[in-house]
């Protein structure tokens, strides 16, 4: 991904920066990029106009930013301790399992908003587009080491394909967000989950 340059910051600066990148992720997921304008930001935020154009010069640095703190924290999200290094077929149903809870708590609303931000955006420009399939990048790349790590192992069969397995396991995920979001019902997310992990389990060489 892109480098998101950002003047050098004192500690309360980091703490104001990420505060504002919280609000304009929220805002923007609930809005939309349209419908969120950076000063709807500044006054959610409680911040000053010139501290908003000292840490964004535009809608554009803005909407950058918030691309790198949401891909930043859909990993976070997904490197908590107890999923490991998704590189067991145990932290992967743990995995799902906490996707679908996480989802069920919030009544299934707002979906994935990372992938929301890319529905948004990647058609606006070619930078932009290669900030978010950067993202999107890092997200497979957990998959692939944990996928990785087992074939290696000797958990998965030496045929299985890491790169494969990868799409599969977020390809589901995204399209089972987007129609339990859509349906406002579970069984879309979780059955999607669901068949990816058996597929990865059919490449297992026992049962696992």
């Amino acid at each position: 991904m892109a480098d998101v340059k950002t003047p050098r910051l004192t500690s309360k600066g980091r703490a104001t920066r990420a505060r504002i990148l919280g609000v304009a992720a929220d805002l923007i997921a609930k809005r939309g990029i349209a419908g969120t304008q950076i000063d709807d930001v500044r006054r959610a935020a409680g911040v000053s106009g010139s501290q908003m154009t000292h840490y964004f010069k535009d809608k554009r640095t803005l909407i950058k930013a918030v691309i790198a703190w949401q891909a930043q924290s859909t990993l976070d999200t997904h490197t908590r301790p107890e999923l490991g290094h998704l590189d067991s077929f145990e932290a992967l149903r743990r995995w799902a399992g906490s996707t679908v809870e996480r989802q069920r708590e919030r009544a299934f609303e707002g979906g994935c908003q990372f992938g929301s931000l890319a529905g948004q955006l990647v058609e606006s420009d070619a930078e932009t587009r290669a900030d978010l399939a950067a993202g999107f990048e890092q997200w497979l790349e957990l998959f692939r080491k944990g996928l990785l790590a087992m074939r290696d192992r000797g958990d998965l069969r030496r045929e299985a394909d890491p790169e494969a397995l990868a799409y599969a396991l977020l390809g589901a995920m995204q399209g089972g967000l987007l129609l339990s979001q859509t349906l406002r019902r579970v069984e879309p997310l979780r059955d999607s989950l669901n068949a990816a992990i058996a597929h990865v389990e059919s490449l297992a060489t026992s049962n696992p």
